[in-house]
């Protein structure tokens, strides 16, 4: 009887250990949720500058040069462009990581190194800026086209756009950039994929019995380094993308690994639609009766037109649809970007405060627009040649500025992969870039 009137005692001594046991679990997890919630709320904030930097990727880089790609050799060309985006990958992410981890921009940076080296970078951005202003917004001009009902210039429709961008711009600067890049990314996503699911449904336009031409031949030589130059954007735009990193900070806090988050996802997607966009090209234009045209605007336009003959006719304004969003936001994150590189540079090199209201920037962005129009009122025939030497030029300089991002952080702490990988894409870069000179001289 003794034994068992112990037994339920017990028993009954242990469900207080077990409860507070299963409360403080519960305890546990829900602050583990409360702590997860807080820490994608924070990174959702933070989104902005890798968006918008994937945003200015879409346009040359990836409607040009990947579809191009495609379309004349198919898939030959699919490893460079990933093996292109994962060899840069370290040097655009060692310019957020010396924005956060410095609290200044890498203009600053370029500074501290040397004067000479913030010049060499302004000079280049110079030609970059108004060369670069102009192909997207004569490429923005000629897919606008196709939405209109009655037949309009391309110079009426470059006036109108460049009066757009300059109205988002001027009125709202990078916060309404901000907002307009993460609507623009997120419906040229989508309907890409969609399209290129179509298309390859449909299957290839190529015949069986077809033999792509092979891009390993000199010929092709110009084309690559072309290409490679504006994968996934120009090297430069590291700078830019600091400088709206910096402004993002303005916006709210913004710590390294909620900015690492935002820097990660904005290249992923450019890496993801530059190979949407080859697919595209190698589905639908490779292998056609149509001689692919090279010149920018007639590209996008022929573009346009090839994926409606095939896909169907119901295809037409979502293909151009898609085209134009690419270069609209292009367009209005080269505008913006490219001017606040030229203002801080300028204003670093002058030895002067920056003042505290933004009309500087204004100024830089209107002379910008007003230069990048003056190309297309008075070089439009030479435009397509300039902006070949554009992306050349952006590819012989990308060891230059990339050792730069690298020596800036290198000092810090960086991972063991991230350092191998910067040293190999050094060597891929330098090497590669010595070797078109030398070709270039040669020929």
């Amino acid at each position: 009887m003794g034994l068992q009137s112990v037994v339920p005692r017990a028993s009954l001594s242990l469900n207080p250990s077990k409860k507070h046991t299963t409360t403080h679990t519960n305890s546990n997890r829900r602050r583990k949720e409360i702590m997860e919630n807080s820490r994608m709320q924070s990174r959702l904030r933070a989104m902005g500058p890798g968006l918008v930097m994937s945003s200015a990727a879409v346009g040359g880089s990836h409607l040009v040069a990947s579809t191009q790609a495609g379309a004349l050799f198919g898939w030959q060309l699919l490893w460079l462009i990933l093996l292109v985006n994962v060899l840069k990958y370290p040097f655009f992410r060692f310019g957020v990581q010396y924005t956060i981890n410095e609290n200044e921009s890498l203009i600053h940076g370029y500074l501290r190194k040397g004067r000479s080296y913030l010049i060499g970078f302004t000079a280049l951005n110079v030609v970059a800026a108004v060369v670069n202003t102009a192909g997207v917004l004569i490429l923005s001009a000629s897919l606008l086209q196709y939405f209109l009902p009655w037949n309009m210039s391309l110079t009426t429709l470059c006036w109108f756009l460049l009066g757009v961008c300059l109205t988002i711009l001027l009125a709202g600067h990078y916060k309404l950039l901000d907002r307009l890049s993460k609507v623009i990314m997120f419906v040229l996503t989508v309907t890409t994929v969609f399209v290129v699911l179509v298309a390859w449904q449909n299957g290839p336009t190529a015949p069986a019995d077809f033999v792509s031409p092979s891009p390993w031949q000199l010929s092709a030589l110009a084309f690559i380094v072309a290409m490679m130059g504006w994968m996934p954007v120009p090297i430069e735009i590291s700078a830019i993308s600091s400088l709206w990193t910096r402004s993002k900070q303005k916006l709210t806090q913004v710590n390294l690994s909620d900015a690492l988050f935002d820097f990660n996802v904005g290249y992923g997607v450019a890496v993801l639609l530059a190979v949407v966009f080859l697919s595209l090209g190698s589905l639908v234009q490779h292998g056609s009766n149509q001689e692919i045209a090279l010149a920018s605007a007639a590209f996008a336009q022929q573009l346009v037109a090839m994926y409606a003959d095939t896909i169907g006719q119901w295809s037409r304004y979502i293909v151009a649809g898609i085209a134009f969003l690419c270069m609209f936001g292009t367009t209005l994150a080269v505008m913006d970007g490219y001017a606040r590189t030229l203002d801080e540079s300028f204003h670093l090199l002058r030895k002067k405060p920056k003042p505290a209201q933004s009309w500087t920037l204004n100024v830089w962005i209107v002379a910008q627009a007003l230069l990048g129009m003056a190309i297309i009122l008075f070089f439009q025939s030479a435009l397509a040649p300039m902006l070949t030497f554009a992306m050349t030029l952006a590819f012989i300089t990308t060891p230059f500025f990339a050792w730069l991002n690298f020596d800036l952080v290198r000092k810090t702490h960086i991972s063991k992969g991230m350092n191998i990988l910067a040293w190999i894409g050094m060597f891929y870069l330098t090497l590669f870039a010595i070797g078109y000179v030398v070709w270039w001289l040669a020929s």
